[in-house]
């Protein structure tokens, strides 16, 4: 035998027989590395610091009454303790770094070192938004590349490269739209919104001022054509349109969508958070959409999740251009044959811009964002933004075919999806449903899929594999979700409990929602609060 096989774990022999996991208990209540990590306040105390510090001289206040008047509480910690402890939770986050991310609608692909390194280049990470325009020469460039790429994937001549994020640059859209219906005297009340769009397009519409009607989907999961024809009207300003649709499906009468909403007077806005699924495949401005904002953090993959940071810019059809926010970076030859670039803003935007509806933010949009979406763009080319959207709908279509004789699957016999696979809990016995899977996936040490969304499906799960998994890594949770479908189906009761192997066993959500409790409390009054 090898000296280099000395020690390796091996495989467990069947014949050998181990004890409950859940009777073994240890001093720390750890489990080997899944550590059972307490509280920073149940790890330091108020009463100590990690630092010996000088006793303050006596001051005059300068802060006019408001000083603090008690302790502020926080416990005192060492270097050492501090940098454990979160190291330590670290360690019991799920991550793209870790495995395959399933969220459905989500994109959570790999991000490439490369894209962060460039974005970590001094002139793009360290620039400030007041410099002079000339000083950051550069970086303009980069927006200004960039700004053409999105043009040439979508078909469309204008883009606003400030919004933040999917929502913000939804919002964007929807103001653009207002403009322009404005602009013309003609002040419509209502977006109408399908069933299967984002959560977010009626939210949006809402906030910028409209009511907000649903059109119904049809049987094969698809916009129903007829109700949406029907509805259309002198009040109808326009529809938000979610393509590829929240069911992981593409919407094969856009174009008849869009000359519909035109004929009747109003503007199409696409929720383009899907457009990995198309990028480089089909341009939507040749679909008739008005308006789309772009997720630079789902389709050109960069860092997406936590809250941020992210960036949504917005494409813009002939008659929305005139309307899109300011600013935007504009190149000339001021400088002979080398090209300058300089901002658009309200200063200078009367000259050519002058119906713009206003500004989103305060500067220009998220440059590390930018720096990032270019690098992955460049880094592919043309050719291969189009593999990419080919690699994510096979791989969606293979967890499709592979899951649908365990799983439900409502749309599989409608054709193809597109980037994401949905399922339904409908074939679960014994009163299980789809958190219960959801909770048995994470002891297969996944993070689980889009749960109970769209809401067309009863106990939707939308699983998106994304191209930048391999097959043996979708080979293995194909494995690992048809296992737990499986006891699902039997009506397995250990999945009513599950997880058993998480650092953390399941949680009452109801509860935690209800009665949250999101300060430190010292024991007792815990104690009581919880009551």
């Amino acid at each position: 035998m090898s000296m280099l096989n000395e020690g390796r774990p091996t495989k467990q022999d069947d014949n050998i027989v181990v004890p409950d996991q859940n009777a073994l208990k240890t001093h720390t209540g750890n489990r080997a590395l899944m550590v059972d990590e307490p509280l920073i306040f149940e790890i330091g105390s108020p009463d100590r610091s990690g630092v010996d510090l000088p006793e303050a001289p006596a001051v005059a206040s300068r802060l006019g009454g408001l000083e603090r008047g008690e302790a502020i509480g926080i416990p005192g910690l060492s270097e050492s303790e501090t940098v454990r402890h979160y190291t330590r939770l670290s360690r019991q986050n799920y991550a793209i770094d870790v495995g395959l991310f399933p969220l459905g609608s989500c994109t959570m692909k790999h991000n490439p070192r490369l894209n962060e390194k460039i974005a970590r280049l001094k002139g793009f990470s360290d620039i400030h938004p007041l410099q002079p325009v000339d000083s950051v020469q550069g970086a303009l460039e980069l927006i200004y590349q960039l700004a053409e790429w999105l043009k040439a994937l979508t078909g469309m001549p204008a883009v606003a490269m400030s919004p933040k994020a999917g929502a913000h640059g939804e919002l964007c859209g929807i103001l653009a739209i207002r403009s322009a219906l404005e602009a013309r005297g003609d002040a419509r009340e209502v977006i109408l919104v399908p069933e299967s769009a984002h959560g977010t397009n009626p939210a949006t519409a809402a906030f910028a001022g409209y009511k907000v009607e649903d059109i119904p989907a049809n049987a094969a999961g698809r916009v129903d054509l007829d109700a949406l024809k029907a509805r259309l009207g002198p009040d109808v300003a326009g529809v938000m349109i979610t393509n590829p649709n929240t069911c992981g499906l593409f919407e094969p009468d856009m174009k008849a969508i869009s000359e519909a909403v035109h004929a009747a007077g109003g503007l199409v806005y696409c929720d383009g958070a899907n457009f990995n699924a198309i990028v480089g495949r089909v341009r939507p401005g040749d679909l008739g959409i008005d308006a789309m904002h772009i997720n630079l953090h789902k389709t050109f993959s960069t860092p997406h999740g936590g809250g941020g940071p992210g960036s949504g810019p917005v494409v813009f059809s002939e008659a929305l251009a005139p309307f899109a926010p300011l600013p935007f970076v504009e190149k000339t030859q001021e400088n002979g044959p080398n090209p300058h670039f300089h901002l658009v803003e309200e200063e200078t935007a009367e000259e050519h811009h002058g119906n713009s509806f206003g500004r989103m933010v305060a500067f220009h949009g998220q440059m590390g964002m930018f720096t990032r979406a270019l690098t992955y763009i460049l880094s592919h080319g043309a050719d291969g933004l189009k593999q990419v959207a080919e690699d994510a709908v096979l791989n969606a279509n293979y967890v499709l075919r592979s899951l649908e004789d365990v799983l439900d699957a409502p749309f599989a016999k409608s054709g193809p999806c597109m980037h994401e696979a949905l399922f339904s809990d409908s074939r679960f016995t014994n009163g299980l449903t789809t958190l219960d899977l959801a909770k048995g996936l994470i002891d297969e040490g996944y993070h689980p899929m889009t749960m109970y969304f769209p809401l067309v499906v009863h106990g939707a799960m939308l699983v998106e594999p994304t191209e930048t998994e391999s097959k043996a890594a979708i080979d293995q949770f194909i494995g690992a979700m048809r296992s737990v479908a499986e006891r699902a189906n039997a009506g397995d009761e250990l999945l009513k409990t599950a997880p058993h192997f998480a650092p953390r066993r399941r949680l009452d959500e109801t509860q935690a929602a209800r009665k949250p409790i999101l300060v430190w409390q010292e024991p007792e009054e815990y104690a009581e609060a919880a009551e």
